[in-house]
């Protein structure tokens, strides 16, 4: 792995660590199998992108992307709760809506941002590279949200909400509304997921009606394989497998990208097929831990 590619990997580990603590917030916080990030990622890119071609501040894009999502969540969270569709089935119908919402937004299925100022170009200005700007940007942003969902999570609502992904009979005679806490947690992690969305198309300098597939893989990928490195005893350590967790997932693609043996190689094609083979390694490691009996 080059130089270059390593830099690559942790900078697309920071950045997508935002859309991972959404993925954590409703799967894992909340016992939500959410699907709808598929369409809430590109539609926060779709927004953010946009609203920079329109003059807007791209900082001020970046918190319409996330306004955008938050709606997108809403939307799921009401048709689960409120028309009592199964949650899979909301997210999905959700997701699939999206993509029309998408190309209704940016009136083509690509949208360049060359030549526009971005949340890095002050980063930049200061002398940095482009690829550092990025990595400085997505730690600030990564230690920020992790700070802010820690907080978060002691709050009564925040443990409000945990309970609600608990036990929601218990919840329920307690006399706290589960149908709220479905609505904030999903609208809060779609509205996270698409601010990351927004963010990415600011790097990568365009968004596409298509850059949302395989989120919710990538993002669970991330949260499993923290999960399997630090375990998930106390919410700081659970945040900070997510960070963690997206990384080393992100290392790994880039790692298995760049290996080699003779002529055979993988390519970008293989991608789905290496993030199924590091979830079954992430999921199969606690076993195979306790089978040796390290970490007891």
């Amino acid at each position: 792995m080059t130089a270059y590619a390593l830099l690559g990997a942790v900078e697309h580990g920071l950045m997508f660590s935002l859309m991972a603590l959404g993925v954590f917030l409703t799967f894992r916080a909340l016992d939500f199998p959410d699907l709808s990030v598929d369409g809430s990622f590109p539609l926060g890119a779709a927004v953010c992108a946009v609203c920079i071609t329109k003059g807007v501040n791209p900082y001020a894009a970046v918190a319409a992307a996330g306004i955008a999502g938050a709606c997108a969540g809403s939307v799921t969270a009401f048709l689960n709760t409120k028309l009592k569709i199964l949650n899979l089935l909301a997210g999905i119908l959700t997701m699939i809506a999206s993509y029309s919402v998408i190309l209704r937004i940016m009136g083509m299925p690509n949208l360049p941002l060359l030549g526009y100022d971005t949340i890095f170009t002050p980063i930049e200005s200061l002398g940095f590279a482009p690829q550092t700007a990025a990595i400085i940007f997505s730690g600030c942003a990564a230690a920020l949200t992790a700070l802010f969902l820690i907080w978060f999570f002691h709050t009564d609502m925040g443990l409000a909400l945990r309970a609600t992904g608990d036990n929601m009979k218990m919840v329920r005679a307690q006399g706290i509304s589960t149908d709220r806490m479905i609505f904030i947690g999903v609208s809060a992690s779609n509205g996270l997921v698409a601010v990351c969305g927004g963010i990415a198309a600011q790097s990568l300098g365009f968004a596409d009606v298509n850059m949302g597939i395989g989120t919710v893989v990538a993002g669970l990928a991330s949260v499993i394989v923290g999960e399997a490195l630090l375990s998930s005893r106390s919410v700081l350590r659970a945040v900070a497998g997510v960070i963690l967790g997206s990384m080393i997932y992100r290392l790994a693609i880039a790692y298995a990208l760049s290996f080699q043996i003779g002529e055979f190689r993988f390519s970008p094609g293989d991608l789905n097929m290496i993030t199924a083979v590091i979830v079954i390694a992430a999921l199969s490691f606690p076993g195979l831990r306790r089978k040796v009996g390290v970490g007891r």
